[in-house]
């Protein structure tokens, strides 16, 4: 299978944790915030809904959340990582529990790198 491209904005740091998507621009089309280590998410602050998904110590997703709207939380335990993508993202990409998601490798010095999905 022919993996799906999905730009991944890393944010490893606790400052960038904490921020997470206020601290950058929406994310568009076949983005996403990876948050690591994260195993939960609040809205707090954000003008827009997101989807969520939290993977597990083998980059496999364990959970989805679809559009959480502001002022919201959600968790996961025993996920490792969670991305952030826009709302809606997570559908059309096909993306869900049991869906693998290389999103590891070095970032480019943009803090960027395309990861390969696996259905």
């Amino acid at each position: 299978m022919v993996p799906t491209q999905l730009r991944v904005h890393r944010a490893e740091r606790f400052s960038e944790r904490l921020l997470g998507l206020l601290a950058r621009p929406r994310l568009g089309p076949g983005e996403a915030l990876a948050l690591a280590p994260c195993a939960a998410v609040h809205t707090c602050f954000m003008a827009y809904a997101i989807d969520l998904l939290y993977l597990d110590a083998e980059d496999r997703v364990i959970k989805r959340v679809e559009a959480l709207a502001p002022w919201r939380a959600s968790a996961c335990p025993g996920a490792r990582t969670t991305l952030e993508l826009a709302a809606g993202e997570a559908a059309r990409l096909g993306l869900g529990p049991g869906s693998r998601i290389d999103w590891r490798q070095p970032p480019s010095p943009e803090f960027t790198n395309p990861s390969g999905i696996h259905k």
